[in-house]
């Protein structure tokens, strides 16, 4: 049969509203002969910069609308005070609003957008919003001002960000600013291919992983290689689409890569999420920032057969419980770090290549046998090719819990369950697939029937005590 390439129409997985594609074209139109690697930061930036100054704009207006109204219970009738009040930096920050100061509000920007010094002036407000803002600090790009970025070009950017509003109460309300933000990251995974795609995870698996983990309030979410943040973004998404508040999950997280470390910082920001992804880059194996934690849920998407990852000296790692993972491939010091940072209830999803199932190499199939006669392994869904952007090779999500009698459904002691979605998918592109929701939702609707109601549309299988689905 021969496939069909489904065209973008803005209605897909990646949540878009119609505008992004429009809008990442005008904007990869200005990037001219620049590196998609060096862009993706210029533009990123400069959409921070927009959102941040709208909320700012919106809560300045509405506080000099009930200043200015006599029969508002905030009038104040000297115009003075009245200015004093409205640049109060408590008054933004007591309602989550970034204060940003007057040099780097977008109308004074755009209005300088034509003169040869706006990249300067970019970088003044980038440095101004972190001095006033302790949370952005070290977070912000701030090479708009470097030669090798077209002037014209920039202001050109400028002008095209500040035509869209992003940072309005209504906006924020309906996450546009972060969902433009995630298609551009996904766009820039896209053009950069491999290099860029470790920096993000495809939406669609993020959801299968969150969906199927359903984290709960008041629970720890930790990823130690966490990219631009998006287990955690989708993670406190389906907390709120429960009944939940954002502020009801504790989200931690690690990141060695600094460009990436920043992208993942503006991208909780922009939707006010709080996480602790510690003080700086570090490298989650040499420098763990979070050796105490114990998570409830741990979400991630590790490089896949990572050889240089410091292995020979880690040798007598508490972490490696259930063997000493080979020098030359980090799949296996992947599992066992996250098994060390779960409660003793906890559970873990994460993606991994398809080899680590098989691979008896250096003694991973000793490891792998460990940990499945200590009864952690809950489930495994073999994913269809192409999903990726930073790889091709075919990959597999695991499923770990410390808890199989009495935590997250019955008791499951003894089972395992494997789920084929290899036949699920839609092209996209010529290169590139993708799970629609409804194909979200029955991966993740069969694995809690499994787990909580029985076997579902599951078979036994024959001879073994796991059960095996093909979607």
């Amino acid at each position: 049969m021969a496939r069909q390439v489904r065209k973008d129409t803005g209605k897909g997985n990646g949540a878009t509203l119609g505008f992004e594609a429009t809008l990442w074209a005008a904007a990869d139109k200005l990037r001219g002969n620049m590196d998609a690697a060096e862009y993706k930061h210029v533009v990123l930036g400069l959409i921070f910069l927009k959102y941040i100054s709208d909320a700012f704009s919106e809560r300045y207006e509405q506080l000099r609308l009930w200043s200015e109204d006599p029969k508002s219970e905030y009038y104040i009738k000297d115009p003075g005070v009245r200015y004093v009040v409205l640049e109060d930096r408590d008054e933004y920050t007591a309602e989550d609003v970034f204060w940003v100061p007057k040099e780097a509000r977008w109308a004074y920007l755009q209005a300088r957008a034509k003169q040869p010094e706006i990249g300067q002036l970019i970088d003044q407000a980038m440095v101004a919003i972190e001095r006033e803002n302790p949370r952005l600090k070290n977070v912000l790009p701030k090479e708009y001002a470097r030669p090798t970025l077209d002037k014209q070009r920039l202001g050109e950017l400028v002008d095209l960000i500040g035509g869209i509003g992003l940072g309005d109460r209504e906006n924020r309300s309906r996450d546009i600013l972060g969902r433009v933000y995630e298609y551009f990251l996904s766009q820039f995974a896209s053009a950069e291919g491999k290099k860029g795609g470790e920096f993000y995870t495809p939406r669609c698996v993020v959801q299968v992983l969150v969906e199927m983990l359903a984290p709960r309030a008041g629970s720890r979410v930790f990823d130690p290689c966490c990219g631009s943040g998006g287990m955690f973004v989708q993670s406190e998404e389906f907390i709120e689409a429960h009944g939940g508040r954002r502020s009801d999950v504790s989200v931690f997280g690690q990141e060695s890569n600094p460009t990436t470390w920043r992208l993942a910082q503006m991208n909780l920001a922009i939707r006010g999420i709080e996480a602790n992804l510690g003080a700086e880059p570090a490298d989650s194996f040499r420098r763990d920032l979070h050796k105490d934690l114990k998570a409830d849920y741990v979400l991630a998407n590790p490089p896949f057969n990572m050889r240089e990852w410091g292995g020979e000296q880690l040798r007598e790692d508490v972490r490696w419980r259930y063997g000493v993972p080979p020098a030359g491939n980090a799949n296996y010091a992947w599992v066992q770090h996250f098994i060390h940072h779960l409660t003793p209830g906890g559970v873990a999803g994460f993606v991994l290549a398809n080899g680590s199932m098989s691979s008896n190499t250096s003694g991973e199939g000793e490891i792998r046998r460990a940990i499945v006669e200590a009864d952690l392994v809950d489930c495994m869904v073999a994913l269809p090719g192409q999903l990726f952007y930073s790889t091709q090779i075919p990959v597999c999500l695991w499923f770990l819990a410390r808890d199989r009698q009495s935590g997250h459904g019955r008791d499951r002691r003894g089972e395992t369950l494997f789920i084929d979605a290899r036949k699920l998918g839609t092209l996209i592109d010529r290169t590139h697939r993708e799970l629609s929701e409804e194909e979200v939702a029955r991966i993740a609707g069969t694995y809690h029937a499994w787990r909580g109601d029985g076997v579902g549309a599951c078979r036994r299988a024959s001879g073994t005590d796991a059960a095996a689905c093909a979607l």
